[in-house]
């Protein structure tokens, strides 16, 4: 019988591939005009700056689209 738990396989994380980076800028630069209007709103509505700049914003959301392309 073998013991696995002793010598178990080491699992890596593979960097990003090129594919998914190139999309995950598209989806950046495609988010990144909204997100501007939408925290100038949200500033102008609370009369100061938001926690959340554009850039975060747009960098947020290309990380929550860009993997649903991949895994349709």
């Amino acid at each position: 019988m073998t013991d696995y738990t002793s010598n178990a396989p080491v699992t890596r994380h593979k960097p990003p591939k090129t594919e998914f980076m190139i999309y995950f800028a598209i989806v950046f630069l495609a988010t990144l005009p909204l997100a501007t209007l939408t925290w100038a709103l949200a500033a102008i509505r609370a009369g100061n700056l938001t926690e959340k700049g554009p850039i975060k914003r747009a960098w947020s959301q290309a990380r929550i689209i860009t993997p649903m392309i991949f895994s349709a």
